[in-house]
Order: structure tokens, then sequence, then C-alpha cells
């Protein structure tokens, strides 16, 4: 397995502290999610005409891949234009992900809408996965869906992408996410969604008496070494990257801290 981390650990930074961060720790590569406040990366002058280039070879020196390019894409909208808006969107960003050489694109169901059914919202996430999938194929992008939210379970993950094109979507498996939301093991959720994961979110946290808390990774109880296993069980050889949410939660330790402390972590327990 290669080791990233998510740029939801450091949202603010620009893409030079990002890459030294990422060369310092010896990771392989960098998930990316915010840059400069922005998760519209597309409109960055970073990503774009002589700076991309520049980008692009200052990532290359460093030996560092774009492992995923995370998008805010959420398909789970009655209205079809909204949905639309979206697919828009996700093309500008595999535009990007097929210049850095990402090999997939992040999405969301992701949550069922006020009058809606989960059965109507799974058909209209699948449906905007399987478009914007053939868009982006020619492109060498994959579409992969984060479970997360109301679809978090491995199982409701799994009943979008049998209504999707399977061979051109994926899953970005967050166990956490189905950990915190149905008590799913880690065990349980690799067995369900199988080949279908294309990449793995790592973290950890613990429950006090004001519910889940992030916290540094091997201080909480998330079954850490049951994920290794399984892991090792689907001979998953992609990328596990490191998303520590500071964008969501401020109050959790600064990524000048949680990526080194995960990076050493890692070398000592997982690699």
């Amino acid at each position: 397995m290669r080791v990233s981390f998510s740029t939801l650990a450091c949202p603010d930074w620009a893409m030079p502290q990002i890459i030294a961060m990422a060369a310092r720790e010896c990771y392989d590569g960098i998930e990316l999610r915010f840059v400069q406040g922005e998760d519209s990366l597309w409109k960055l002058p970073v990503f774009s005409g002589k700076e991309l280039a520049s980008t692009k070879r200052t990532l290359a020196d460093h030996a560092l891949t774009i492992s995923c390019l995370d998008t805010s894409c959420r398909f789970h909208s009655p209205d079809a234009a909204e949905r639309g808006r979206w697919i828009a969107e996700g093309q500008r960003m595999a535009d990007l992900a097929a210049e850095l050489g990402a090999p997939g694109l992040r999405v969301f169901g992701d949550t069922i809408q006020p009058g809606a059914d989960r059965a109507s919202t799974q058909s209209w996430i699948a449906e905007s996965m399987r478009e914007l999938a053939e868009i982006t194929a020619a492109r060498g992008v994959e579409i992969w869906i984060e479970n997360h939210s109301d679809f978090a379970a491995a199982g409701e993950t799994a009943a979008i992408l049998e209504q999707a094109a399977p061979s051109k979507v994926g899953v970005v498996w967050d166990p956490v996410n189905s950990f915190v939301a149905t008590e799913e093991r880690p065990v349980d959720g690799a067995a369900r969604l199988g080949i279908a994961i294309r990449h793995v979110h790592i973290k950890d946290l613990r429950h006090d008496r004001d519910g889940w808390k992030y916290v540094l990774t091997g201080e909480g109880v998330f079954p850490l070494l049951e994920l290794k296993g399984a892991l090792h069980d689907l001979r998953y050889d992609r990328f596990l990257s490191f998303e520590w949410e500071k964008k969501w939660h401020p109050e959790i330790a600064d990524a000048d801290i949680a990526l080194p402390h995960f990076a050493c972590w890692f070398r000592k327990n997982f690699a």
C-alpha cells in the first residue's frame, strides 16, 4: 500500500506548503480536497496554464502522486437541473484530475432529501455517476463514490454501484463513516465492497459524553489493525489516505502535528 493525506487537514495551505509536508514526511501522494480555501480547484491559478505545468514538475521532482481528486459533487437532489450542475462541476474537476494524473474523482451520494425516498435517491445518484463516468472515461479518470451520510453503510453504497456502470465506477471507502453510522466492522465493509474499493480513508476517533471525537491515529477506539487485516485479505495495493478533518472540526490538532504523527504511526504499525 501507498500512503497519502487529504488536504482537508490543511484547507488553507498553498501547494508549495502541501508538497513540502508530503515530501518531508515521506508520503507517497496527496489527496486534493481544499487548496487555499477553495474546493473547486480548477478555479485556482496554480492549476491552470504555466502554473499548472510548474505544479506538475514540482510534484514529479518529489516523486509525489495525486492519489485522488475530491469534489463536493452530490447527486441526491430530486431536481435534474441541480444534478446536472454537479455533473458539470465533476467534468471540470475530471479535466484537472487527468492533467494531474489522478486516477479517480471522489463524489458523494449523499442525503435523502425532504419528500424523496431511498430508492429514488439511489437511482438519481447511480444515473448521475454513470453519466459523469461516461464523460470522464476518455480522460482515464474513474468516478469514485464515498460511502457517506445516508449511504454510509457498505451495503448502501454497493446498491448504488450495482445500478451504475460497475466497470467505470468505484468506491472511496471510509470505514469510519460506516463504523459511526451503523457500527459496521471493517472486515464486513471490506467483504461487501471488495474489488470496488479504489481508495481508502483512514483516521481514528473515540467517544465521550459529547459524542464521537477525532483523535490522533492510534489514540482512539477504531479497529485499525482489523482494517489492516481486511485490506491485506483483499490484496489491496492502492492508496491508504489519512483524512484529518480539520476543515470541519477546527478544534482538533493542526496539520503540522497530525500529518507527521500519522506518517510515523503508519511506518510503525501499518507499512
